[in-house]
């Protein structure tokens, strides 16, 4: 750290104009981001992909399928609407509801709009037949591409929304800390510069791999926070350190000091977010990668950018003083934690007891793969699908598509008897209600019949081309309709057993084969997960505390505090309450939330256990080393936690459902950290473990046993 301060505070103006340019060249790669997002990243390479793949380039089945939705329109306007999207020659069909009387009633319809696999750009796709339906009152488009467009939309103004109510907030909060306008602006300046370098890293990015579209709330959302509380530590110390010394010697020594703590809490956030890694679907590959650059860039920018701006301003970082700041504040805080450590006993139950309570709710969490629900309520694309879905029962069955393979094909006597065969299994299974194969298509009830049926010249020449939609080469294709939505855990299930079976080769794609492979790939790698973080982070505090004890307490009060976020979160959205709608909780949010807060908590126990570890070093007081260290950290780090509250929380007021949960679910696991663990649970339990709380096995020096005082 020696050797940055020194080439920070010797090549600060350098550096300045580094930043200046990289700014620049990133604000220009960073416009091309929102066009570059796609899709909700709910997905994997894995056999769902593989089966549609197939499904799409062999059997011709189409790639995607959007639909028209016509709500009390007369027939002469959805057979001229319909007649100006096929004019276009986007689509490869267009199945009309007047020509088809499943999706056709006289107050609703429905049409279908079949593409084939291309390099079309769908959002492009989505804009010209919006166009071409224009304004007529009740046709809307809707389906995948469609949705994805109106989630981009919505989460750029989310993002927008959420900066235009937290960062005034922000603002407010760092003056209370700082007093003066001008060093409240200067981590603002520092936030920004970080987000739009780490949106231009991830426009290069999106060039060479899928990025989804959560990614564009998300990375602005952990940047900001992340980069202001460092800010607000690295400027606290060096106010601190500038009424001792010149401009240049105290950020040289916030440098050394500030920014060791600041690379550390950093490496602590690595951790949560790396581990993600493990997971193999899109979102968590995204948000780790995203959340890894801004994070990194935040570091770079807090130890290069910040203490230039701060040589630069000099004395000026004072300018615009508005409020005063008492110098000494820590006598409140002190008076505090002396009342804490005097009832610890009770104040460790009551902490325990409200964290329980909230807790409560988690047993009945209900997590579930964010879809048509991601968008607000109020959007066209969202409330004629439902309306679909609603009217033709779409959403109470599922369909899957079964391709099966066979040595030696499936044209011959004993193909078609073996495809016979597994076309009653599958009738016989009580799940499934209907599924189509040569038999149930042409009307010929055995082999032996297609055979006999093949040998006449006139049959055969309808049967070929039959045997051919279904048939390639060793594949069989064998489109299935279930009993049970796609989402259930029924239907799962059923896409389990099946893929077990061995005496073909048996692949399933369709939304419950999409489901259960994202379920299980979470849900199997929970585990490995957690175990990463909970280890790494037990030995890094470990070292560096020189304790067993403490990294053990913070690490069960981490999970205890996440746990009843969790259950708040439930309590708010599933239970429905706070002008909430009833609903489910994203699949994403448990493990994405405990890998941010467990590594961004670590920060605030760092420097609070930092300063108690100090404080014992001199006096070998457990009480007065607990005492000090809440009373000379607790402003920081209340200032630190509201901050990220305030820009995590502003995405409460935001439409699109998983971006804010997220944001939510981060506001209360750090206010919970940051209140009841933090100034409650952890003076109570360092006062009730005592010297107990510095023991380490075989440790050398003044904290080993014998030197107990």
């Amino acid at each position: 750290m020696r050797t940055l301060a020194r080439f920070v505070t010797k090549y600060y103006k350098t550096i300045m104009i580094a930043w200046i340019a990289l700014f620049i060249a990133m604000a220009i790669m960073a416009i091309r981001l929102p066009g570059l997002l796609a899709g909700d990243g709910f997905r994997m390479d894995a056999e769902h992909e593989e089966v549609m793949k197939i499904a799409s380039e062999k059997f011709d089945l189409p790639a995607e399928t959007m639909f028209v939705v016509f709500d009390k329109v007369h027939d002469e306007t959805i057979a001229s609407t319909l007649a100006d999207i096929e004019k276009l020659n986007l689509a490869s069909e267009v199945v009309s509801p007047l020509e088809n009387d499943e999706q056709y009633t006289k107050d609703v319809s429905y049409a279908l709009l079949h593409f084939e696999k291309n390099d079309r750009d769908m959002s492009k796709v989505v804009t010209d037949i919006r166009k071409a339906i224009g304004d007529k009152k009740g046709i809307v488009l809707t389906g995948q591409s469609a949705i994805t467009k109106d989630i981009n939309s919505a989460s750029q103004r989310d993002l927008m929304k959420a900066e235009a109510i937290g960062l005034p907030i922000a603002i407010i909060v760092l003056l209370f800390a700082f007093g003066s306008l001008m060093a409240s602006m200067v981590p603002l300046i520092v936030g920004v510069a970080t987000v739009i370098s780490t949106f231009g890293v991830l426009a290069l990015v999106g060039g060479q791999m899928d990025l989804a579209i959560f990614v564009l709330n998300i990375v602005p959302m952990l940047g900001l926070a992340l980069s202001i509380d460092f800010s607000l530590l690295f400027i606290s110390r060096y106010r601190e350190e500038r009424l001792k010394s010149d401009v240049l010697e105290a950020v040289a020594t916030t440098i050394r000091t500030a920014g060791r703590s600041v690379i550390f809490s950093a490496f602590c956030v690595f951790i949560g977010l790396g581990a993600m890694f493990i997971i193999k679907v899109e979102i968590f590959q995204n948000i780790a990668l995203g959340g890894m650059i801004v994070v990194g860039m935040a570091v770079l920018s807090s130890v290069t950018l910040l203490p230039s701006i701060l040589i630069l301003l000099g004395d000026r970082l004072n300018n615009g003083r508005i409020l005063k700041v008492k110098e000494n504040g820590s006598d409140r805080w002190r008076q505090f934690a002396n009342a804490v450590i005097k009832r610890p006993v009770l104040i460790t139950i009551a902490a325990l007891v409200l964290l329980g309570i909230a807790l409560i709710p988690v047993k009945n969490m209900d997590l579930t793969i964010p879809q048509i629900d991601s968008l607000p309520a109020s959007y066209d694309t969202r409330a004629s699908y439902e309306l679909m879905d609603d009217k033709f029962g779409l959403g109470k069955r599922s369909n899957v598509y079964m391709i099966a393979e066979r040595d030696g094909g499936w044209s011959d006597a004993e193909g078609l008897k073996a495809m016979k065969a597994l076309e009653k299994d599958l009738s016989d299974d009580p799940l499934v209600d209907k599924l189509t194969t040569i038999f149930t298509a042409s009307g010929v009830v055995s082999p032996e019949e297609w055979e006999q049926a093949a040998q006449v010249p006139e049959m055969k020449a309808q049967l070929e081309p039959l045997l051919e939609s279904f048939v390639k080469d060793d594949q069989l294709l064998i489109p299935i309709t279930l009993k049970a939505k796609g989402t259930s855990e029924e239907a799962q299930q059923w896409v389990r057993d099946w893929s077990e079976q061995t005496e073909w080769n048996l692949l399933i794609g369709g939304q419950a084969k999409f489901n259960q492979e994202i379920f299980d790939e979470i849900f199997g790698n929970i585990v490995s997960v957690l175990a990463i973080i909970l280890v790494s982070t037990f030995i890094i505090l470990m070292i560096a505390f020189r304790s067993v004890l403490i990294p053990l307490k913070a690490i069960l009060m981490n999970i205890v505090g996440l746990s009843a976020t969790f259950g708040i979160l439930v309590y708010i959205f599933q239970y429905g309450h706070f002008g909430m709608h009833p609903g489910t909780i994203a699949l994403i949010i448990p493990i994405l939330v405990f890998s941010l807060v467990f590594g961004l908590s670590m920060d605030y126990e760092v420097f609070l256990i930092s300063r108690m570890q100090e404080e014992y070093a001199n006096t070998f007081d457990n009480d007065h080393s607990t005492v000090e260290g809440l009373a000379t950290t607790s402003k920081i780090i209340t200032s630190a936690a509201l901050i990220m509250i305030v820009l995590t929380g502003a995405f409460a007021f935001t439409d699109v459902m998983p971006v804010k949960q997220i944001g939510v679910g981060i506001a209360i696991a750090v206010a919970i950290d940051a209140t009841i663990i933090r100034l409650l649970l952890v003076p109570s339990l360092m006062k009730l473990f005592g010297k107990w709380n510095w023991w380490m096995p075989f440790r050398k020096g003044p904290y080993k046993a014998g030197n107990w005082h």
